[in-house]
Protein backbone atom coordinates (compact mmCIF):
# COMPACT_ATOMS: atom_id res chain seq x y z
CA UNK A 1 0.00 0.00 0.00
CA UNK A 2 1.24 3.52 -0.72
CA UNK A 3 1.26 6.77 1.54
CA UNK A 4 -1.15 7.90 -1.74
CA UNK A 5 -3.51 5.21 -1.07
CA UNK A 6 -3.49 6.13 2.75
CA UNK A 7 -4.10 9.31 2.32
CA UNK A 8 -7.01 9.20 -0.23
CA UNK A 9 -8.52 6.81 2.58
CA UNK A 10 -8.14 8.96 5.22
CA UNK A 11 -9.51 11.96 2.47
CA UNK A 12 -12.82 9.28 1.74
CA UNK A 13 -13.55 8.20 4.89
CA UNK A 14 -14.74 11.62 5.48
CA UNK A 15 -17.07 11.89 2.60
CA UNK A 16 -18.66 8.74 3.52
CA UNK A 17 -22.42 8.91 3.32
CA UNK A 18 -23.42 6.75 6.69
CA UNK A 19 -21.38 7.48 9.41
CA UNK A 20 -19.76 4.14 11.10
CA UNK A 21 -21.09 2.98 14.47
CA UNK A 22 -18.58 3.80 17.39
CA UNK A 23 -16.41 0.41 17.37
CA UNK A 24 -15.52 1.31 13.29
CA UNK A 25 -14.41 4.70 14.49
CA UNK A 26 -12.20 3.67 17.49
CA UNK A 27 -10.81 1.17 14.48
CA UNK A 28 -10.33 3.39 12.13
CA UNK A 29 -8.91 6.46 15.08
CA UNK A 30 -6.33 3.68 16.33
CA UNK A 31 -4.93 2.49 12.80
CA UNK A 32 -4.48 6.09 11.91
CA UNK A 33 -2.33 7.15 14.98
CA UNK A 34 -0.38 3.80 14.45
CA UNK A 35 -0.02 4.37 10.85
CA UNK A 36 1.08 8.10 11.90
CA UNK A 37 2.60 8.21 15.29
CA UNK A 38 3.28 4.42 16.08
CA UNK A 39 3.05 2.85 19.19
CA UNK A 40 0.99 4.01 21.83
CA UNK A 41 3.34 5.53 24.62
CA UNK A 42 1.14 8.20 26.36
CA UNK A 43 -0.24 7.37 29.97
CA UNK A 44 -4.07 6.36 29.90
CA UNK A 45 -6.66 9.10 30.21
CA UNK A 46 -8.26 9.49 33.58
CA UNK A 47 -11.22 7.95 34.68
CA UNK A 48 -14.17 10.57 33.81
CA UNK A 49 -12.32 10.79 30.15
CA UNK A 50 -14.59 7.89 29.31
CA UNK A 51 -13.72 8.81 24.93
CA UNK A 52 -10.46 9.90 26.17
CA UNK A 53 -10.17 6.10 27.21
CA UNK A 54 -11.97 4.24 24.87
CA UNK A 55 -9.30 6.07 22.17
CA UNK A 56 -6.33 5.29 24.35
CA UNK A 57 -7.67 1.33 24.60
CA UNK A 58 -8.13 1.33 20.97
CA UNK A 59 -4.87 2.72 19.80
CA UNK A 60 -3.01 0.67 22.34
CA UNK A 61 -4.64 -2.74 21.41
CA UNK A 62 -2.56 -2.70 18.23
CA UNK A 63 0.58 -1.85 19.79
CA UNK A 64 3.26 -3.54 17.89
CA UNK A 65 1.72 -3.06 14.27
CA UNK A 66 4.15 -1.80 12.39
CA UNK A 67 2.79 1.32 10.24
CA UNK A 68 2.73 -0.17 6.83
CA UNK A 69 0.71 -2.91 8.26
CA UNK A 70 -1.78 -0.32 10.17
CA UNK A 71 -1.69 1.72 6.67
CA UNK A 72 -3.29 -1.05 4.99
CA UNK A 73 -6.06 -2.02 7.50
CA UNK A 74 -6.96 1.45 7.46
CA UNK A 75 -7.66 1.51 3.59
CA UNK A 76 -9.28 -1.86 4.07
CA UNK A 77 -11.52 -0.89 6.67
CA UNK A 78 -12.56 2.74 4.64
CA UNK A 79 -13.09 0.57 1.41
CA UNK A 80 -15.41 -1.84 3.40
CA UNK A 81 -17.19 0.87 4.59
CA UNK A 82 -17.29 2.41 1.46
CA UNK A 83 -18.98 -0.74 -0.08
CA UNK A 84 -21.81 -0.46 2.53
CA UNK A 85 -22.29 2.88 1.93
Amino acid sequence: MSNAEFIKAAADVKNLKTKPNNDQLLSLYAHFKQSIVGDNNTDRPGMFDLQGKAKWDAWNAIKGLSKADAQAKYIEIVKGLQASD
